[in-house]
């Protein structure tokens, strides 16, 4: 009995005796988002924070793909015939984007195992779309067409927020962080190469246009996610 109350109690000291420290610096975390019904990986994005000290931490972020779960690449075949039979003809669409976030943290006093924090991060990102049509105009066959359409775009903004982490056991944390973010994201001129051949001519034609700028404020995946990581 005396053995099972030295170890219980080794136990409790173990567990909340953590935290906050300058003997573990370092941290890496992964971020997870809330999709309707789901947790789930966001897309996906890791997190590394160095502490300066007990109270203040930089933190540097790296995703992939727009948090909004869109593919990565689609495949559409379209037919001569209304009933699927005849000449075929595709487009392929791919897309690629990745975000990142510079920022740090200010940790308040708390108990071992609760470490509340205030956010403040610079985002940005970019990334880029194509359409390759083959015998197609990108939504129906469409016989000696094929086409090049290519553009992409790069964001900017600031992201503020509050968090905190939940310390399980020495070092494993979960935690949740919530804000709001101001992104502004541009897209460049949009660049179609349109090609078609008739009577054994291929004619040429190139058209640019459709360049945008947009700005957005609400929570994202750099402002509102939880959170599982380990110190080191």
């Amino acid at each position: 009995m005396k053995k099972l109350t030295l170890m219980v109690g080794a136990f409790l000291v173990s567990t909340m005796s953590f935290g906050q420290s300058v003997d573990t610096p370092m941290s890496l975390e992964g971020v997870l988002s809330f999709n309707g019904s789901s947790l789930e990986w966001t897309a996906p994005t890791l997190r590394f924070r160095y502490f300066v000290n007990e109270n203040i931490a930089g933190r540097v972020q790296l995703g992939l793909g727009d948090g909004m779960g869109t593919p990565a690449s689609e495949s559409w075949t379209f037919y001569e015939n209304g009933d699927g039979t005849g000449a075929t003809g595709t487009a392929e669409i791919n897309r690629s984007a990745w975000n990142a976030q510079i920022g740090g943290e200010y940790h308040m006093s708390a108990t071992d195992r609760l470490s509340p924090y205030f956010m403040l991060g610079i985002n940005f990102g970019g990334g880029s779309y194509s359409e390759t049509w083959t015998e197609s105009d990108g939504t129906s066959y469409q016989q000696g067409q094929s086409a090049q359409v290519d553009t992409d775009m790069s964001m900017f903004g600031v992201g503020v927020g509050a968090g905190m982490d939940f310390y399980l056991v020495e070092n494993l944390y979960v935690g949740l962080e919530l804000g709001l973010s101001f992104n502004s994201i541009n897209t460049s001129d949009v660049t179609t190469t349109i090609s078609t051949t008739a009577g054994g001519t291929t004619t040429t034609t190139t058209l640019v246009g459709g360049n945008s700028s947009e700005t957005y404020l609400g929570t994202g995946a750099t402002t509102a996610a939880f959170r599982l990581g380990w110190r080191f």
